[in-house]
């Protein structure tokens, strides 16, 4: 529970105005279905008894109908207005969580990034996001209001017919709402995390049957993975969450039995004793079966609570995660002095275990203009120099500068704008060669798309294929590797940094146009600094400087 309070505290600290005038509707609403129920319970038994003593020529009926059509208009409108202000501000205040979620996760270190799976992070954030709005809409809410509605009933039952059946009204609905949610949110709970956790595996093995249903055809194992969706579902179904939910909802059904079943026999024998008019006795019962309304939202909470404070924990602890990483720096003014365009002094990097040096006392310059290949057996460090140089892995020891600043005291945006690195592995993302390379600079002119193309050698293929407008499968389906690794390149020219960082980039590449490749990256950005891990001598040949690690 504690969880799902500081998820609602976060949802109203971003939407607190939206959501108090929502409450206030709920209560509103509440307050006219009981009023409109019992006055015209009041108003049915008022007027027969006028009729029978024969004084239905002076019963005034026409102040009394038109309060009723009056409670049934304002509670509509009540009603559309409650929904409209609560889910509006619960969804913002929702969206705004997400997005925080996304940018811990975007800018969290490099380690945890690589145990991330994208498509199952995503579906479990977006599963948890969609939680939560239960918190506020079916719990919190729903629960404050059905307290604010039976005391102000109470009161109210307590002048208008008698004390005891104020209290028999509201200690029935108190006391037997405790009594009907309690059993169920012990029984409910465990299996609402059953089912949620059953629904993500169903989710993940119906995207992995999606994603990979052209390997798995190949392979033979379609008609595998189908069955293992399938029984994931079969799991989910079993559970059996849905009783439960029944059960709950039969004893709220028994309990407004008794608690109106008791209201009317109060009222009869209060009204045979003289003590009470038989219309307010009418009066007493229909409201009592109108508080009905105040307990049945509660019902849908109680099923779904396991799932709720599931979800509440995990965003809790990542929103914690995030919080735990460091500011980023304000200053946005790169600054540029006369010195290397990338300077590195005494760098020592640690493998992932943190046991070992990985790379120990590397000094390195390269000048603006100047391209340095990095060359070693494999495992010597080369990618992770890079990675380290991009603020992506952690420095263990010394100093790297870019642009004459040192590196942590770059912001992220800043340094994203004069640094770019291309990994061994870069993503292409469904769409059209327009649409990828101008997620690097977005706007980007055609004549622009087309140049750069050439440098990297795609300009005939993307001509031949349908243009701008050739369209890309899921990780770049339609290009081969080399391909879609020249794509990768393109949209990483596009930067235009002052300093580029090359991971093999023409692995998968005939020499020939590994060659044409490497030069028309140093055509289309004469003034970068480049520094490349290279294996192939068609890459050292091509830099100004080869350092070869050991």
């Amino acid at each position: 529970m504690t969880a799902l309070w500081h998820i609602f505290r976060i949802i109203v600290s971003d939407q607190r105005a939206a959501l108090l005038r929502g409450a206030a509707l709920g209560v509103v609403v509440l307050l006219m279905g009981v009023a409109l129920l019992g006055l015209s319970g009041w108003f049915i038994t008022a007027a027969a008894a006028a009729g029978l003593a024969g004084l239905g020529t002076v019963f005034d009926v026409f102040r009394p109908s038109a309060m009723v059509r009056f409670l049934a208009l304002g509670r509509t409108a009540a009603r559309y207005g409650e929904r409209l202000l609560t889910h509006d501000a619960t969804l913002r205040a929702l969206e705004t969580l997400r997005l925080r979620l996304l940018h811990g996760t975007l800018s969290a270190p490099l380690q945890r990034m690589q145990t991330i799976r994208g498509p199952q992070a995503l579906n479990r954030l977006m599963a948890d996001i969609d939680a939560l709005d239960g918190v506020p809409l079916r719990l919190v809410l729903p629960l404050c209001s059905a307290l604010v509605v039976q005391l102000i009933a109470g009161i109210a039952l307590w002048f208008l017919v008698t004390p005891s059946i104020a209290l028999w009204v509201t200690i029935g609905w108190t006391a037997g709402a405790v009594l009907v949610f309690w059993p169920s949110l012990v029984m409910a709970t465990p299996l609402s995390r059953q089912r949620e956790a059953a629904a993500q595996a169903f989710r993940t093995r119906l995207i992995d049957l999606i994603r990979s249903r052209r390997d798995l055809t190949v392979y033979g194992r379609l008609q595998d993975q189908v069955e293992a969706v399938t029984a994931a579902e079969t799991r989910r179904l079993a559970i059996p969450l849905d009783r439960v939910d029944r059960a709950t909802g039969l004893a709220l059904s028994l309990l407004a039995t008794v608690v109106g079943a008791g209201t009317l026999w109060l009222g009869l024998q209060a009204a045979q004793e003289g003590l009470l008019q038989p219309a307010f006795a009418a009066l007493a019962f229909f409201a009592a079966l109108a508080l009905a309304e105040t307990v049945a939202p509660l019902r849908r909470a109680a099923s779904d609570l396991g799932r709720m404070a599931e979800a509440a924990r995990g965003v809790r602890r990542d929103l914690a995660r995030t919080d735990e990483q460091p500011a980023p720096f304000e200053d946005r003014q790169p600054h540029v002095d006369n010195g290397p365009a990338l300077t590195i002094r005494n760098l020592q990097l640690a493998r992932q275990d943190g046991e070992a040096r990985l790379i120990q006392d590397l000094g390195l310059d390269v000048a603006a203009g100047e391209t340095v290949a990095l060359s070693g057996a494999s495992g010597c460090g080369k990618s992770t120099i890079l990675l380290a140089i991009a603020a992506l892995y952690p420095v263990a020891g010394g100093e790297i500068r870019v642009l004459g600043r040192s590196l942590p005291l770059w912001p992220e945006a800043a340094l994203r704008e004069v640094l770019t690195l291309l990994p061994q592995r870069s993503a292409i993302m469904a769409g059209t060669v327009r649409e990828t390379l101008q997620l690097a600079d977005p706007g980007q002119r055609d004549e622009m798309l087309w140049s750069v193309l050439k440098c990297v050698h795609l300009e005939t293929l993307v001509q031949d294929r349908g243009g701008l407008d050739m369209r890309l499968g899921h990780l770049g389906e339609g290009l081969s590797g080399g391909e879609a690794r020249r794509l990768a390149l393109a949209r990483a020219l596009l930067r235009r940094p002052h300093v580029l960082l090359l991971d093999e980039p023409t692995e998968g590449l005939d020499e020939e146009t590994a060659t044409a490749v490497l030069a028309g990256i140093r055509a289309f950005l004469p003034q970068a600094a480049i520094l490349m891990a290279s294996h192939r001598a068609v890459e050292k040949a091509a830099a100004d400087r080869v350092i070869v690690l050991e």
